[in-house]
Protein backbone atom coordinates (compact mmCIF):
# COMPACT_ATOMS: atom_id res chain seq x y z
CA UNK A 1 0.00 0.00 0.00
CA UNK A 2 2.78 2.37 1.06
CA UNK A 3 4.68 1.67 -2.29
CA UNK A 4 1.54 2.12 -4.22
CA UNK A 5 1.04 5.22 -2.43
CA UNK A 6 4.13 6.37 -3.84
CA UNK A 7 3.83 5.57 -7.18
CA UNK A 8 0.42 7.04 -8.02
CA UNK A 9 1.63 10.27 -6.25
CA UNK A 10 4.48 10.65 -8.59
CA UNK A 11 1.53 9.91 -11.34
CA UNK A 12 -0.41 12.26 -10.20
CA UNK A 13 2.55 15.11 -9.69
CA UNK A 14 3.11 14.71 -13.63
CA UNK A 15 0.21 16.20 -14.58
CA UNK A 16 1.27 19.51 -13.05
CA UNK A 17 3.63 19.37 -15.40
CA UNK A 18 1.35 19.14 -18.36
CA UNK A 19 0.56 22.76 -20.20
CA UNK A 20 -3.06 23.49 -21.01
CA UNK A 21 -4.27 22.13 -23.61
CA UNK A 22 -3.04 18.80 -22.07
CA UNK A 23 -5.04 19.02 -18.63
CA UNK A 24 -8.56 20.30 -20.79
CA UNK A 25 -7.84 16.92 -23.08
CA UNK A 26 -7.43 15.24 -19.46
CA UNK A 27 -10.74 16.99 -17.84
CA UNK A 28 -12.87 16.41 -21.04
CA UNK A 29 -12.13 12.27 -20.67
CA UNK A 30 -13.17 12.28 -17.23
CA UNK A 31 -16.07 14.64 -17.27
CA UNK A 32 -17.49 12.19 -20.80
CA UNK A 33 -16.98 9.56 -18.22
CA UNK A 34 -18.59 11.27 -15.57
CA UNK A 35 -21.31 12.26 -17.06
CA UNK A 36 -21.88 8.89 -19.00
CA UNK A 37 -22.14 7.55 -15.21
CA UNK A 38 -24.47 10.12 -13.85
CA UNK A 39 -27.00 9.51 -16.52
CA UNK A 40 -26.93 5.67 -16.32
CA UNK A 41 -26.81 5.53 -12.66
CA UNK A 42 -28.48 8.37 -10.95
CA UNK A 43 -31.84 9.14 -11.15
CA UNK A 44 -31.97 12.46 -10.45
CA UNK A 45 -29.28 13.38 -13.17
CA UNK A 46 -30.80 11.41 -16.07
CA UNK A 47 -34.46 13.31 -15.56
CA UNK A 48 -32.46 16.24 -15.05
CA UNK A 49 -30.91 15.51 -18.23
CA UNK A 50 -33.59 14.58 -20.12
CA UNK A 51 -35.42 17.33 -19.15
CA UNK A 52 -32.40 20.12 -20.25
CA UNK A 53 -32.81 18.04 -23.87
CA UNK A 54 -29.61 15.75 -23.04
CA UNK A 55 -29.71 12.30 -24.01
CA UNK A 56 -27.00 9.62 -23.76
CA UNK A 57 -26.88 10.37 -27.57
CA UNK A 58 -25.81 13.81 -27.63
CA UNK A 59 -24.16 13.79 -23.84
CA UNK A 60 -20.46 14.40 -25.31
CA UNK A 61 -21.89 17.03 -27.39
CA UNK A 62 -23.23 19.51 -25.11
CA UNK A 63 -20.89 21.97 -23.14
CA UNK A 64 -20.68 21.48 -20.07
CA UNK A 65 -22.16 25.16 -19.07
CA UNK A 66 -25.54 24.05 -20.49
CA UNK A 67 -26.07 21.19 -18.34
CA UNK A 68 -28.20 22.02 -15.27
CA UNK A 69 -26.95 23.05 -12.08
CA UNK A 70 -27.45 21.96 -9.02
CA UNK A 71 -27.44 23.50 -5.26
CA UNK A 72 -27.15 22.46 -1.54
CA UNK A 73 -31.04 22.62 -1.26
CA UNK A 74 -31.23 20.26 -4.43
CA UNK A 75 -29.05 18.21 -2.80
CA UNK A 76 -30.71 18.04 0.06
CA UNK A 77 -34.35 16.97 -1.36
CA UNK A 78 -33.11 14.56 -3.94
CA UNK A 79 -29.97 13.10 -2.08
CA UNK A 80 -31.13 9.62 -2.64
CA UNK A 81 -32.01 9.88 -6.28
CA UNK A 82 -28.63 12.11 -7.17
CA UNK A 83 -25.70 8.93 -5.57
CA UNK A 84 -25.53 6.32 -7.70
CA UNK A 85 -25.55 3.14 -4.92
CA UNK A 86 -29.01 2.27 -3.94
CA UNK A 87 -27.60 0.95 -0.31
CA UNK A 88 -27.21 4.49 0.40
CA UNK A 89 -30.06 6.62 2.17
CA UNK A 90 -29.37 9.95 3.62
CA UNK A 91 -31.63 9.07 6.45
CA UNK A 92 -29.93 6.23 7.58
CA UNK A 93 -26.92 7.77 6.94
CA UNK A 94 -28.07 10.69 9.60
CA UNK A 95 -28.37 8.34 12.16
CA UNK A 96 -25.40 6.05 11.29
CA UNK A 97 -23.54 9.31 11.74
CA UNK A 98 -24.97 10.11 15.30
CA UNK A 99 -23.81 6.65 16.72
CA UNK A 100 -20.94 6.15 15.46
CA UNK A 101 -17.34 7.44 16.20
CA UNK A 102 -15.45 10.03 13.58
CA UNK A 103 -13.37 6.87 12.18
CA UNK A 104 -15.93 4.80 10.64
CA UNK A 105 -16.69 4.12 7.64
CA UNK A 106 -20.92 4.56 6.66
CA UNK A 107 -21.74 0.47 5.75
CA UNK A 108 -17.84 -0.25 5.90
CA UNK A 109 -16.93 1.05 2.22
CA UNK A 110 -17.81 4.66 2.35
CA UNK A 111 -16.57 7.91 4.18
CA UNK A 112 -18.85 10.32 4.75
CA UNK A 113 -18.05 14.17 5.32
CA UNK A 114 -20.84 16.56 6.65
CA UNK A 115 -20.55 20.21 6.63
CA UNK A 116 -23.79 22.16 7.70
CA UNK A 117 -21.98 25.73 7.95
CA UNK A 118 -24.85 27.79 9.91
CA UNK A 119 -27.91 26.94 8.23
CA UNK A 120 -28.60 24.22 10.99
CA UNK A 121 -29.04 21.49 8.70
CA UNK A 122 -26.17 18.64 8.01
CA UNK A 123 -25.57 18.39 4.35
CA UNK A 124 -23.29 14.67 3.39
CA UNK A 125 -20.91 14.49 1.19
CA UNK A 126 -19.97 10.67 0.69
CA UNK A 127 -17.05 9.34 -1.09
CA UNK A 128 -16.22 5.90 -1.83
CA UNK A 129 -13.40 3.91 -1.24
CA UNK A 130 -11.77 4.83 -4.64
CA UNK A 131 -12.86 8.63 -4.89
CA UNK A 132 -11.36 8.87 -1.28
CA UNK A 133 -8.29 7.40 -2.06
CA UNK A 134 -7.59 9.71 -5.25
CA UNK A 135 -9.19 12.51 -2.86
CA UNK A 136 -5.86 11.71 -0.24
CA UNK A 137 -3.30 11.67 -3.20
CA UNK A 138 -4.70 15.42 -4.14
CA UNK A 139 -4.39 16.40 -0.66
CA UNK A 140 -0.55 14.89 -0.55
CA UNK A 141 0.58 16.22 -3.63
CA UNK A 142 -0.92 19.65 -2.09
CA UNK A 143 0.85 19.82 1.38
CA UNK A 144 4.36 18.68 -0.41
CA UNK A 145 3.83 21.12 -3.57
CA UNK A 146 7.23 22.29 -4.96
CA UNK A 147 8.73 18.83 -4.01
CA UNK A 148 10.59 16.74 -6.32
CA UNK A 149 9.97 12.88 -5.39
CA UNK A 150 13.79 12.36 -4.30
CA UNK A 151 13.19 15.32 -2.15
CA UNK A 152 9.81 13.76 -1.01
CA UNK A 153 11.25 10.36 -0.25
CA UNK A 154 14.43 11.96 1.73
CA UNK A 155 11.23 13.81 4.03
CA UNK A 156 9.69 10.61 4.44
CA UNK A 157 12.69 8.72 5.46
CA UNK A 158 13.40 11.64 8.22
CA UNK A 159 9.60 10.53 9.74
CA UNK A 160 7.99 13.32 10.05
CA UNK A 161 5.88 14.61 13.21
CA UNK A 162 3.07 16.38 11.97
CA UNK A 163 1.15 18.21 14.20
CA UNK A 164 -2.70 18.92 13.33
CA UNK A 165 -4.45 21.88 15.00
CA UNK A 166 -8.01 22.20 13.87
CA UNK A 167 -11.36 20.91 15.40
CA UNK A 168 -11.32 16.89 15.72
CA UNK A 169 -14.37 16.48 17.14
CA UNK A 170 -16.66 16.08 13.87
CA UNK A 171 -16.73 14.35 10.63
CA UNK A 172 -14.49 17.23 9.25
CA UNK A 173 -13.92 15.99 5.89
CA UNK A 174 -9.99 17.94 6.24
CA UNK A 175 -9.43 16.57 9.91
CA UNK A 176 -10.55 12.68 7.95
CA UNK A 177 -8.54 13.48 5.46
CA UNK A 178 -5.76 14.59 7.38
CA UNK A 179 -5.65 11.46 9.82
CA UNK A 180 -5.59 9.19 6.48
CA UNK A 181 -3.32 11.25 4.95
CA UNK A 182 -0.38 11.12 7.48
CA UNK A 183 -1.28 7.03 7.87
CA UNK A 184 -1.06 6.35 4.45
CA UNK A 185 2.55 7.97 4.66
CA UNK A 186 3.66 6.43 7.64
CA UNK A 187 4.69 9.96 9.59
CA UNK A 188 4.07 10.25 13.17
CA UNK A 189 0.91 12.67 14.05
CA UNK A 190 -0.63 14.45 16.76
CA UNK A 191 -4.01 16.63 16.78
CA UNK A 192 -4.11 19.30 19.18
CA UNK A 193 -7.82 20.44 19.24
CA UNK A 194 -9.15 23.26 18.86
CA UNK A 195 -10.89 23.46 22.12
CA UNK A 196 -7.71 22.38 24.12
CA UNK A 197 -6.82 25.08 26.41
CA UNK A 198 -3.97 27.79 25.54
CA UNK A 199 -1.88 27.03 28.66
CA UNK A 200 -1.55 23.49 27.49
CA UNK A 201 -0.68 24.00 23.84
CA UNK A 202 3.04 24.27 25.07
CA UNK A 203 3.63 21.25 26.29
CA UNK A 204 1.92 19.38 23.11
CA UNK A 205 5.02 21.01 21.26
CA UNK A 206 7.16 20.46 23.78
CA UNK A 207 6.74 17.09 24.43
CA UNK A 208 5.95 16.04 20.35
CA UNK A 209 8.41 17.97 18.70
CA UNK A 210 6.47 18.28 15.53
CA UNK A 211 8.34 19.90 12.12
CA UNK A 212 5.56 19.80 10.01
CA UNK A 213 2.05 22.17 11.25
CA UNK A 214 -1.07 22.06 9.45
CA UNK A 215 -4.06 23.96 10.81
CA UNK A 216 -6.60 26.40 10.53
CA UNK A 217 -4.24 29.67 9.73
CA UNK A 218 -5.65 31.38 12.91
CA UNK A 219 -4.87 28.79 15.02
CA UNK A 220 -1.27 28.49 13.34
CA UNK A 221 -0.67 31.68 14.38
CA UNK A 222 -1.99 31.76 18.07
CA UNK A 223 0.42 28.52 18.27
CA UNK A 224 3.57 31.15 16.75
CA UNK A 225 2.54 33.83 19.34
CA UNK A 226 2.21 31.39 22.22
CA UNK A 227 5.20 29.73 21.31
CA UNK A 228 7.18 33.41 21.14
CA UNK A 229 5.28 34.67 24.80
CA UNK A 230 6.76 30.85 25.95
CA UNK A 231 10.41 31.53 24.67
CA UNK A 232 10.37 28.16 22.48
CA UNK A 233 12.34 28.59 18.73
CA UNK A 234 12.96 25.78 16.23
CA UNK A 235 12.85 25.92 12.93
CA UNK A 236 9.52 23.80 10.85
CA UNK A 237 10.14 22.34 7.14
CA UNK A 238 6.66 23.58 5.99
CA UNK A 239 3.23 24.96 7.56
CA UNK A 240 0.31 23.78 5.62
CA UNK A 241 -2.65 26.41 6.16
CA UNK A 242 -6.31 24.65 5.38
CA UNK A 243 -10.02 25.19 6.89
CA UNK A 244 -10.44 28.63 6.16
CA UNK A 245 -8.64 31.83 4.54
CA UNK A 246 -5.17 32.81 4.64
CA UNK A 247 -5.77 37.01 4.97
CA UNK A 248 -2.98 38.68 3.41
CA UNK A 249 0.35 39.50 5.33
CA UNK A 250 -0.53 36.27 7.73
CA UNK A 251 1.33 33.73 5.55
CA UNK A 252 4.34 36.25 5.54
CA UNK A 253 4.61 36.17 9.28
CA UNK A 254 4.42 32.29 9.31
CA UNK A 255 7.06 32.28 7.09
CA UNK A 256 9.28 34.52 9.05
CA UNK A 257 8.14 33.08 12.21
CA UNK A 258 9.25 29.21 11.57
CA UNK A 259 11.81 30.10 8.96
CA UNK A 260 9.90 28.04 6.35
CA UNK A 261 7.35 27.60 3.05
CA UNK A 262 3.91 28.11 3.90
CA UNK A 263 1.30 26.41 1.74
CA UNK A 264 -2.18 27.55 1.99
CA UNK A 265 -4.73 24.81 0.67
CA UNK A 266 -7.95 25.15 -0.91
CA UNK A 267 -10.87 22.97 -0.64
CA UNK A 268 -14.37 22.21 0.54
CA UNK A 269 -16.81 19.14 1.98
CA UNK A 270 -18.14 19.00 -1.72
CA UNK A 271 -14.37 18.16 -2.89
CA UNK A 272 -11.54 18.35 -0.74
CA UNK A 273 -8.78 19.11 -3.05
CA UNK A 274 -9.54 22.37 -5.04
CA UNK A 275 -6.29 23.71 -4.99
CA UNK A 276 -3.49 25.93 -3.18
CA UNK A 277 -1.51 28.77 -2.40
CA UNK A 278 2.19 28.89 -2.93
CA UNK A 279 2.86 32.42 -3.03
CA UNK A 280 0.08 35.11 -2.00
CA UNK A 281 0.64 37.03 -5.63
CA UNK A 282 0.17 34.28 -7.99
CA UNK A 283 -3.11 33.16 -6.85
CA UNK A 284 -4.66 30.17 -6.12
CA UNK A 285 -3.76 26.91 -8.61
CA UNK A 286 -6.61 25.22 -9.35
CA UNK A 287 -6.20 21.55 -9.46
CA UNK A 288 -7.74 21.02 -12.69
CA UNK A 289 -7.41 17.09 -13.04
CA UNK A 290 -9.53 16.68 -10.14
CA UNK A 291 -12.34 19.04 -11.06
CA UNK A 292 -13.58 21.71 -13.08
CA UNK A 293 -14.41 25.37 -11.95
CA UNK A 294 -16.64 27.40 -13.70
CA UNK A 295 -17.59 30.95 -12.78
CA UNK A 296 -20.49 32.39 -14.49
CA UNK A 297 -21.98 35.92 -13.13
CA UNK A 298 -19.73 35.73 -10.28
CA UNK A 299 -20.82 32.25 -9.04
CA UNK A 300 -18.96 29.36 -9.12
CA UNK A 301 -19.48 25.90 -9.95
CA UNK A 302 -17.90 23.12 -9.41
CA UNK A 303 -17.95 19.10 -11.12
CA UNK A 304 -15.56 16.93 -9.08
CA UNK A 305 -14.13 14.54 -11.35
CA UNK A 306 -13.36 11.66 -9.29
CA UNK A 307 -16.48 11.28 -7.26
CA UNK A 308 -18.56 8.88 -8.81
CA UNK A 309 -20.72 7.41 -5.78
CA UNK A 310 -21.99 11.48 -4.95
CA UNK A 311 -21.68 12.87 -8.34
CA UNK A 312 -21.59 16.51 -8.13
CA UNK A 313 -21.92 18.70 -11.72
CA UNK A 314 -22.29 22.21 -11.94
CA UNK A 315 -23.08 22.21 -8.25
CA UNK A 316 -23.10 25.87 -7.00
CA UNK A 317 -20.66 26.77 -4.09
CA UNK A 318 -21.15 30.32 -2.26
CA UNK A 319 -17.21 30.94 -2.50
CA UNK A 320 -15.86 33.66 -4.58
CA UNK A 321 -13.67 33.48 -7.27
CA UNK A 322 -12.22 35.18 -9.82
CA UNK A 323 -10.32 32.77 -12.72
CA UNK A 324 -7.14 34.34 -14.39
CA UNK A 325 -6.83 34.55 -17.47
CA UNK A 326 -4.10 32.32 -19.40
CA UNK A 327 -0.91 32.92 -19.55
CA UNK A 328 2.73 32.15 -19.94
CA UNK A 329 3.53 29.68 -16.36
CA UNK A 330 5.37 27.14 -15.16
CA UNK A 331 1.90 24.95 -14.59
CA UNK A 332 -1.18 23.91 -16.63
CA UNK A 333 -3.50 24.24 -14.21
CA UNK A 334 -6.15 28.02 -14.20
CA UNK A 335 -4.80 29.56 -11.62
CA UNK A 336 -7.76 32.55 -9.31
CA UNK A 337 -7.55 34.85 -7.06
CA UNK A 338 -10.17 33.40 -4.36
CA UNK A 339 -12.11 36.08 -2.16
CA UNK A 340 -11.90 35.70 1.50
CA UNK A 341 -15.61 33.98 2.44
CA UNK A 342 -14.60 34.18 6.00
CA UNK A 343 -12.11 36.28 7.80
CA UNK A 344 -12.74 36.02 11.32
CA UNK A 345 -10.43 36.16 13.91
CA UNK A 346 -10.48 34.64 17.32
CA UNK A 347 -13.08 35.57 20.37
CA UNK A 348 -10.81 36.47 22.79
CA UNK A 349 -12.64 36.40 26.74
CA UNK A 350 -10.95 37.71 29.84
CA UNK A 351 -11.25 35.42 33.18
CA UNK A 352 -11.43 36.96 36.67
CA UNK A 353 -7.70 36.16 37.60
CA UNK A 354 -7.00 38.37 34.42
CA UNK A 355 -5.56 35.26 32.19
CA UNK A 356 -6.76 35.01 28.64
CA UNK A 357 -8.49 32.43 26.69
CA UNK A 358 -10.09 32.08 22.93
CA UNK A 359 -12.88 30.30 21.23
CA UNK A 360 -12.38 29.51 17.54
CA UNK A 361 -15.20 30.11 15.31
CA UNK A 362 -14.80 27.12 13.80
CA UNK A 363 -15.26 24.83 16.91
CA UNK A 364 -18.12 26.39 17.84
CA UNK A 365 -19.73 26.63 13.87
CA UNK A 366 -22.27 23.74 12.95
CA UNK A 367 -24.80 23.64 15.03
CA UNK A 368 -27.35 20.90 13.81
CA UNK A 369 -30.18 21.82 15.69
CA UNK A 370 -33.98 21.43 14.14
CA UNK A 371 -35.43 24.57 13.56
CA UNK A 372 -32.94 26.64 13.70
CA UNK A 373 -31.90 28.23 10.33
CA UNK A 374 -29.09 30.50 11.09
CA UNK A 375 -26.94 32.15 13.80
CA UNK A 376 -24.48 34.11 14.81
CA UNK A 377 -21.61 34.84 17.24
CA UNK A 378 -21.70 39.01 18.79
CA UNK A 379 -19.02 39.39 21.08
CA UNK A 380 -20.11 42.80 22.91
CA UNK A 381 -17.11 43.07 25.45
CA UNK A 382 -14.36 40.63 26.86
CA UNK A 383 -16.57 39.17 29.25
CA UNK A 384 -20.44 38.78 27.31
CA UNK A 385 -21.40 37.70 24.30
CA UNK A 386 -24.57 36.84 22.59
CA UNK A 387 -25.87 34.60 20.14
CA UNK A 388 -28.46 35.17 17.20
CA UNK A 389 -30.36 32.50 16.29
CA UNK A 390 -32.57 33.23 13.40
CA UNK A 391 -35.31 29.82 13.79
CA UNK A 392 -38.25 28.57 11.50
CA UNK A 393 -41.62 30.40 12.34
CA UNK A 394 -42.89 26.95 14.22
CA UNK A 395 -40.36 26.19 16.49
CA UNK A 396 -40.31 26.69 20.14
CA UNK A 397 -37.26 29.37 21.31
CA UNK A 398 -37.33 27.58 24.66
CA UNK A 399 -36.32 24.19 22.64
CA UNK A 400 -34.19 26.19 20.59
CA UNK A 401 -32.53 28.49 23.57
CA UNK A 402 -32.09 24.99 25.47
CA UNK A 403 -29.87 23.25 22.61
CA UNK A 404 -27.75 25.98 22.16
CA UNK A 405 -26.63 25.97 25.97
CA UNK A 406 -26.38 22.30 26.13
CA UNK A 407 -23.59 22.68 23.17
CA UNK A 408 -21.54 26.30 24.36
CA UNK A 409 -21.62 25.33 28.09
CA UNK A 410 -19.24 22.31 28.16
CA UNK A 411 -17.17 24.27 26.03
CA UNK A 412 -16.61 27.08 28.56
CA UNK A 413 -15.96 24.40 30.70
CA UNK A 414 -13.49 23.38 29.18
CA UNK A 415 -12.06 26.63 28.41
CA UNK A 416 -12.56 27.54 32.22
CA UNK A 417 -14.52 29.98 30.87
CA UNK A 418 -17.67 29.66 33.41
CA UNK A 419 -17.65 32.83 34.53
CA UNK A 420 -18.22 34.22 30.91
CA UNK A 421 -22.25 35.03 30.18
CA UNK A 422 -23.83 34.65 26.73
CA UNK A 423 -27.22 35.37 26.05
CA UNK A 424 -29.30 34.17 23.23
CA UNK A 425 -31.41 36.30 21.16
CA UNK A 426 -33.80 35.38 18.44
CA UNK A 427 -34.31 38.19 15.25
CA UNK A 428 -36.14 37.49 12.05
CA UNK A 429 -32.91 37.05 9.65
CA UNK A 430 -29.57 37.12 9.50
CA UNK A 431 -28.24 38.17 6.00
CA UNK A 432 -25.12 37.56 3.83
CA UNK A 433 -22.18 40.27 3.60
CA UNK A 434 -23.20 41.23 -0.08
CA UNK A 435 -19.05 41.00 -1.16
CA UNK A 436 -18.72 37.78 -0.18
CA UNK A 437 -22.21 35.84 -0.32
CA UNK A 438 -21.61 34.64 3.06
CA UNK A 439 -22.99 35.48 6.45
CA UNK A 440 -19.93 36.41 9.24
CA UNK A 441 -20.10 34.14 11.98
CA UNK A 442 -18.41 36.14 14.03
CA UNK A 443 -19.15 40.47 14.55
CA UNK A 444 -17.88 42.54 17.37
CA UNK A 445 -19.78 45.63 18.91
CA UNK A 446 -17.17 46.63 21.53
CA UNK A 447 -14.03 49.20 20.87
CA UNK A 448 -10.58 48.60 22.37
CA UNK A 449 -9.30 51.62 24.86
CA UNK A 450 -7.10 52.74 22.26
CA UNK A 451 -9.71 52.98 19.63
CA UNK A 452 -12.05 55.00 22.11
CA UNK A 453 -9.10 57.02 23.36
CA UNK A 454 -8.60 58.19 19.57
CA UNK A 455 -12.25 58.53 18.35
CA UNK A 456 -12.48 60.41 21.48
CA UNK A 457 -9.89 62.64 20.81
CA UNK A 458 -10.96 63.07 17.20
CA UNK A 459 -14.34 64.11 18.64
CA UNK A 460 -12.04 66.56 20.48
CA UNK A 461 -10.47 68.42 17.31
CA UNK A 462 -13.81 68.12 15.85
CA UNK A 463 -15.69 69.95 18.57
CA UNK A 464 -12.35 72.53 18.95
CA UNK A 465 -13.12 73.00 14.98
CA UNK A 466 -16.55 73.84 15.17
CA UNK A 467 -15.92 75.86 18.14
CA UNK A 468 -13.26 77.92 16.45
CA UNK A 469 -15.78 77.86 13.03
CA UNK A 470 -18.30 79.31 15.32
CA UNK A 471 -16.44 81.75 16.89
CA UNK A 472 -15.45 83.04 13.19
CA UNK A 473 -19.01 83.32 12.32
CA UNK A 474 -19.57 85.25 15.19
CA UNK A 475 -17.18 87.91 14.67
CA UNK A 476 -17.47 87.97 11.41
CA UNK A 477 -21.43 88.74 12.35
CA UNK A 478 -20.02 91.79 14.67
CA UNK A 479 -17.80 92.76 12.19
CA UNK A 480 -20.60 93.60 9.04
CA UNK A 481 -23.16 94.98 11.95
CA UNK A 482 -20.57 97.52 12.78
CA UNK A 483 -19.86 98.10 9.26
CA UNK A 484 -23.20 98.21 8.27
CA UNK A 485 -24.05 100.49 11.35
CA UNK A 486 -20.96 102.94 10.37
CA UNK A 487 -22.96 103.11 7.08
CA UNK A 488 -26.10 103.88 8.14
CA UNK A 489 -24.55 106.87 10.46
CA UNK A 490 -22.15 107.77 7.65
CA UNK A 491 -25.43 107.85 5.54
CA UNK A 492 -27.18 110.37 8.27
CA UNK A 493 -24.56 112.73 8.05
CA UNK A 494 -24.36 112.78 4.41
CA UNK A 495 -28.23 114.28 4.23
CA UNK A 496 -27.48 116.30 6.94
CA UNK A 497 -24.96 117.81 5.45
CA UNK A 498 -27.15 118.54 2.01
CA UNK A 499 -30.57 119.75 4.18
CA UNK A 500 -28.62 122.30 5.84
Amino acid sequence: MYLRLLWDLYKLKRNSLKNSAQIKKLQQKKLKKLLHYAYENSEYYQMAFKRAGISEKNIDQIPLNQFPSIDKEILLQHYNEIVTKKEICQEEMKKFDENSSNQQNYLKDYHIVHSSGSTGIAKYFIYDKKAWYEMLLGIIRGALWGMNMIEILKLLAEKPRILYIAATDGRYGVAMAVHDGIKGLKASQEFLDINTRLDQWTKKIIDFQPNIVIGYPSAIKLLAEQMEKDNIHYQLKRVISCGEPLVPGLGTFLEQHFRCSVINFYGASESLALGLEEKEKEGMILFDDLNIIEVEHNEMYITCLYNFTQPLIRYHLTDKLILKEETEQSYGFSRADVLLCRNEDVLWFERMDGTREFLHPLSIEGFCIEGLLNYQFVQTSIKTFEIRAEIAGNTKKEMIAKEIENLINPLLKEKRLEDIWYGIVFIDSILPEEKTGKKKLIIRKEESRKEIENKGRKNKEIDKKESDKKWEEKNLEQVRKKRKEQKEQNRKKKNKEVFI
